[in-house]
């Protein structure tokens, strides 16, 4: 089981390939091969094959009825592909998702428990200041004890 955590500063470069941090890579094993697929709020996603296999696990318990189970499916599966690390840990990023996540020169990557993350940092500059929360309050939420 993966554990991915910590915040990264690195570089796309000229043909379209991310570094993988070290640090994330440790939390990889032996896996060099992961899934790329569209995050939400415009940022990319990479699992590890063992925690896509989840992902996948949970979208076929889904509803093929329910309109909205189908939506995300073919929205979240349409943009997935599979990318190993080559011999300079980095990953090649389709320019379809390299657009969607508005990713043209640095790249900020964040480690988040069973995946990475990948941002433009204004885009998620902007993320974290368009949040009506602050990180306390959310706390409370998140950590709030069941009675």
């Amino acid at each position: 089981m993966s554990s991915f955590k910590g915040r990264y500063l690195y570089t796309l470069d000229a043909k379209g390939r991310i570094a993988i941090p070290a640090r994330l890579r440790k939390s990889l094993g032996a896996q060099g091969s992961l899934v790329l697929t569209r995050g939400f709020e415009r940022c990319l996603y990479v699992y590890p094959q063992e925690e896509w296999r989840q992902v996948e696990s949970y979208i076929r318990g889904l509803s093929f009825l329910d309109a909205r189970h189908r939506f995300f499916g073919r929205t979240l599966f349409q943009w997935a592909t599979d990318v190993d690390l080559d011999g300079q840990s980095r990953i090649s990023v389709p320019q379809e998702l390299l657009k969607y996540a508005g990713i043209g020169g640095e790249v900020l990557i964040l480690g988040v428990v069973d995946r990475i993350e990948m941002w433009d940092p204004a885009v998620y500059d902007e993320y974290q200041k368009s949040q009506p929360d602050t990180y306390e309050t959310v706390v409370e939420h998140v950590f709030q004890r069941k009675t």
